[in-house]
């Protein structure tokens, strides 16, 4: 069975992007549009083996969607990467702090980022 990732971003560019890319090495994608939205999807789905997530979205954004992921027992080990535009040195500690996995910063090199989903999840 293929790995599943989750994608959730506000930009329809950047999920339609990532998605792409990720289904062309072979893994299973979904997308959200927000965390809020993420978590309602992530609820629907049989597995996920990954999650990328944006920072900065409506309803919730990827900090406090991480944060809902970390207090569930069946998330809390669910690796997650983090894409952002904010590159700051307290973003990424926010990120990491929340439970972030990895934290990459906008643009991301397409190749860059599947060498990171393939270390985290084989």
């Amino acid at each position: 069975m293929s790995k599943h990732i989750l994608i959730v971003d506000d930009s329809k560019t950047i999920r339609n992007l990532l998605a792409f890319v990720v289904k062309s090495e072979g893994f299973k994608v979904t997308t959200a549009e927000d965390g809020l939205d993420g978590l309602e999807k992530l609820y629907t789905m049989e597995q996920v083996d990954l999650i990328v997530s944006d920072v900065n979205m409506p309803r919730m954004d990827g900090f406090t969607f991480i944060k809902t992921l970390r207090e569930q027992d069946a998330y809390k080990d669910v690796p997650v990467i983090v894409l952002s535009t904010e590159g700051k040195e307290k973003d990424i500690a926010t990120g990491m702090n929340m439970g972030a996995n990895l934290y990459m910063v906008k643009p991301a090199e397409p190749a860059k980022m599947i060498r990171n989903i393939k270390m985290l999840i084989g």
